[in-house]
């Protein structure tokens, strides 16, 4: 007979497939706005702290957002390395270069534990200067409409599942501030890189990434609202309010985007 726990954790890994398969193809009928706003809505972090809170109390889930501020932190960096190789460079070294710095970013980042009001600063001032900077990229275009390969909805689907299961199996024995951190692993931002470059070729990739350094702000300001408001709402009302701050912050972008077009 099945262990029960082994059947929660294949409830949960195959939840979180869903959800970040679902919304995926739903960024690829976009242009690359509506794709980025799309990918940088907590789509794999989300499922993944909702299974922490049924396990955990607000105490850990508010720790793990300030892990996850981090983390998201770390997405400037390979945001950054990504849009600049990406115009020259191929799949495998724009995106395995992509995800060293985010790894050591990372690592850094929970070395230094940084105070809260210095991450909510710096998420703020880092995407805003990193939006800054990507202003030529913003609009390249595929030559011809891409199709998909056979296996992407699986390897998207293995992989989000994957991250799931890793994060709630290892919580109990890493902590919260880093169960925070691979909750947001930029799995989505990863796999649409790995799905699309092949296809559309790299400076049409770049502009998804790119237009998406504004929604990582709403992302990481979500999450700090989620980190100060957990233990005193409860970590349910925290991250429902936080979630609503996400799609809220990416709408708003979107409507900005079209009046001043």
């Amino acid at each position: 007979m099945i262990d029960p726990w082994l059947w929660l954790l294949l409830l949960k890994m195959a939840v979180a497939a869903g959800v970040v398969v679902s919304c995926s193809l739903l960024a690829e009928r976009g242009g690359p706005l509506v794709a980025a706003m799309i990918a940088t809505l907590p789509i794999s972090a989300g499922p993944v702290y909702v299974f922490l809170a049924l396990e955990h109390d607000s105490g850990f889930i508010a720790a793990g957002a300030l892990g996850s501020m981090g983390s998201n932190l770390a997405n400037a960096g390979l945001s950054l390395v990504y849009v600049l190789l990406a115009q020259r460079l191929g799949t495998v070294p724009s995106l395995g270069a992509a995800l060293a710095v985010w790894f050591a970013l990372v690592t850094g980042l929970r070395a230094v534990e940084p105070p809260f009001l210095l991450m909510v600063a710096a998420t703020i001032l880092v995407f805003a200067a990193l939006h800054r900077l990507f202003r030529p990229y913003l609009a390249a275009r595929p030559l011809n409409p891409p199709g998909r390969p056979w296996y992407a909805i699986p390897l998207r689907a293995a992989c989000v599942a994957l991250l799931a299961g890793v994060v709630t199996t290892l919580s109990s024995h890493v902590g919260a501030g880093w169960s925070g951190v691979l909750a947001a692993f930029p799995i989505v931002l990863s796999s649409l890189i790995g799905m699309l470059q092949p296809r559309i070729g790299g400076p049409a990739t770049a502009a998804i990434i790119a237009n998406g350094a504004l929604g990582l702000m709403g992302f990481g300001l979500a999450l700090g609202f989620v980190h100060a408001s957990a233990v005193a709402l409860g970590s349910w009302l925290a991250l429902g309010l936080g979630l609503a701050i996400c799609v809220g912050w990416n709408l708003a972008l979107m409507r900005f985007n079209r009046r001043a077009r």
